[in-house]
């Protein structure tokens, strides 16, 4: 903890021009979730019972897809079995740089998904856990450290690993982070600006917005994935209201319907292939306030809510990250996701 925030003492911290995150300094309470995530550990979050899924670095990379989708999770971390350790993350922006590189075709099979080993791209750009050592952090520190490494490294998945044990205890996200506090933390006060406005404290992406038009085809939704690295795309039609939200889980679906040799299809077509029936895209409105909209995500455990007007035009995105940065991060004058 001592070496985190020293590193973070030495930082000169400042906002871009286009960051209009809300200062809540001068209200009452206004670090009061700065305060709960520094007082409680990464070992709190960790629920009673959870799935971890591990793969050794000699599995075939489609069949560590497949077992993902099998086993209905979204990451897993990878065992070296030569080095003895964890050594990254395969998840699936893993899986959506794969896809955007090598597919060719309908009619030519992705050779590189179908025949290598995960143990073969390092080295390689596009798994991750060949570019870094694997980021990772240990139950006894706090969920405030837990939320910048999370923002800092824009990841969404964080690994809790027992320094004595070496063993991965949970897969730590901002999701579960969130429910936490909506669990955990009904005994703090609520702070006077959670009645603000989303349209007041300015919480979220209203710029460049990265949509899809669902004339277009799912290999174009991969390329914005991969090049504007966001984790969903709300889905447009002519007229620029939102239809639908296309995410990276979706992405892994077409895995399990073994459609991913087909990214010609629109985007129309494969929200309607969907495995499941998903009822409208979960949004937000201006005018709704900070305490609604921090409620919806929590209750609907998703990621981010489309921002839109009286027209379901879109607007801007209010994600997990935003919220946390604004929330948690920013009264301790710490500015990590825009750094």
């Amino acid at each position: 903890m001592s070496s985190f925030f020293s590193i973070v003492s030495e930082i000169v911290f400042f906002f871009k021009k286009n960051c209009h995150f809300y200062l809540f300094v001068n209200y009452p309470d206004s670090d009061v979730y700065t305060k709960f995530f520094m007082s409680h550990c990464c070992y709190d979050a960790i629920p009673t019972s959870s799935k971890l899924v591990i793969f050794d670095t000699t599995l075939q990379v489609k069949k560590a897809f497949f077992a993902l989708v099998a086993n209905g999770v979204r990451a897993a971390p990878l065992w070296d079995n030569k080095l003895q350790c964890f050594v990254g993350m395969l998840t699936i922006t893993d899986f959506i740089n794969i896809l955007h590189r090598y597919y060719r075709s309908p009619m030519v099979q992705i050779y590189e998904l179908e025949e290598h080993k995960i143990e073969t791209w390092r080295g390689d750009f596009y798994l991750q856990y060949s570019i870094n050592s694997l980021i990772s952090i240990t139950p006894d520190s706090s969920l405030f450290e837990a939320i910048y490494f999370l923002l800092k490294n824009k990841i969404h998945r964080l690994p809790i690993i027992d320094p004595e044990s070496g063993n991965v205890l949970h897969i730590l996200t901002h999701k579960r982070i969130l429910k936490f506090l909506h669990i955990f933390g009904s005994m703090i006060p609520k702070p006077p600006f959670l009645q603000k406005r989303i349209e007041e404290v300015k919480i979220g992406t209203f710029k460049s917005i990265a949509t899809v038009r669902e004339t277009e085809t799912v290999y174009d939704a991969l390329s914005v994935f991969v090049e504007r690295r966001v984790s969903a795309l709300p889905v447009v039609n002519e007229q620029g209201k939102v239809v639908a939200l296309y995410s990276r889980f979706d992405v892994i679906n077409l895995a399990a319907q073994k459609n991913y040799n087909n990214l010609n299809m629109t985007m129309q077509e494969a929200i309607q292939s969907r495995p499941c029936c998903i009822e409208g895209v979960l949004k937000c409105y201006p005018h709704e306030t900070l305490e609604t909209i921090i409620d919806r995500i929590a209750e609907a455990e998703v990621h981010r809510l489309v921002l839109v007007d009286t027209e379901d035009v879109v607007m801007g995105i209010v994600s997990l990250s935003d919220l946390l940065q604004a929330l948690v991060l920013t009264p301790a004058g710490v500015e990590a996701l825009f750094s």
